[in-house]
């Protein structure tokens, strides 16, 4: 990758970091507060190197194989790694004890599989769970109104450690109001789980500034950072 395209990807980061700490300024919150997740899907090793070089707090992968893939290269170094898309039963083997988080903690039989490898390689599984907050069919995650069941459920299960909610708005609609709605959650949720329960993941590319106003821990952001995604040609992509 040519260093103009590496130099960009520096740039970047600065001014988003400067972005998030002017954010955070405006909502009385200190910017130390927010992790700067870059998503990866996609990204060349170089480019990723580029962006742990210049500072990022961590790194997500989509997809199950490419993270294994690129564990396997050691393309992460030390930088800390999460599990940002979807996740099946089948493959809970290759993330848990590999990854720092998993944020898309979206049914029982989901959390009952982390569970138990959890307890089989002796470690405890930090995970966020998925809410689908603009009820879309589209979407999984779990419904608001059925988020404080299923938080009670995750943090009574072994070798999981329950740390907070993630959420995607709907394309195309004010994702502000949805934020907010995912604080009030939060907030809520707090005050009946375990302390460790401190992470609200929210905000992308182009609506991370106002996550961060209304308290966002983790933003994920990817094409802000290394430009526009690269997708193999028609029938090549990843299933």
């Amino acid at each position: 990758m040519a260093s103009m395209e590496l130099e960009q990807i520096r740039e970047n980061i600065q001014r988003i970091r400067a972005e998030i700490n002017a954010s955070a300024a405006k909502a009385g919150r200190s910017a130390n507060e927010v992790t700067l997740l870059a998503a990866t899907k996609t990204r060349s090793a170089a480019e990723i190197g580029a962006a742990i070089e210049a500072g990022i707090d961590a790194a997500g992968e989509n997809r199950v194989q490419e993270l294994r893939d690129k564990l396997a290269e050691n393309v992460y170094g030390n930088c800390p790694l999460h599990l940002i898309g979807p996740l099946q039963t089948n493959k809970v083997k290759y993330v848990v004890g590999k990854v720092a988080m998993i944020h898309s903690a979206d049914s029982e039989k989901l959390v009952i599989a982390i569970s138990q490898q959890a307890q089989k390689v002796g470690c405890c599984a930090d995970v966020l769970i998925e809410i689908n907050v603009g009820s879309e069919a589209s979407k999984a995650g779990i419904a608001p109104a059925d988020a404080a069941a299923f938080a009670q459920v995750v943090a009574n299960l072994p070798a999981i450690r329950l740390r907070g909610l993630m959420a995607i708005p709907p394309a195309g609609e004010e994702a502000r109001r949805y934020f907010a709605g995912m604080r009030a959650m939060f907030e809520s949720l707090k005050r009946d789980l375990p302390a460790c329960f401190d992470t609200l993941s929210m905000g992308m590319s182009h609506d991370y500034a106002e996550a961060v106003e209304e308290g966002a821990t983790i933003v994920r952001v990817g094409t802000a950072i290394f430009g526009p995604r690269y997708y193999p040609p028609a029938g090549r992509e990843e299933k």
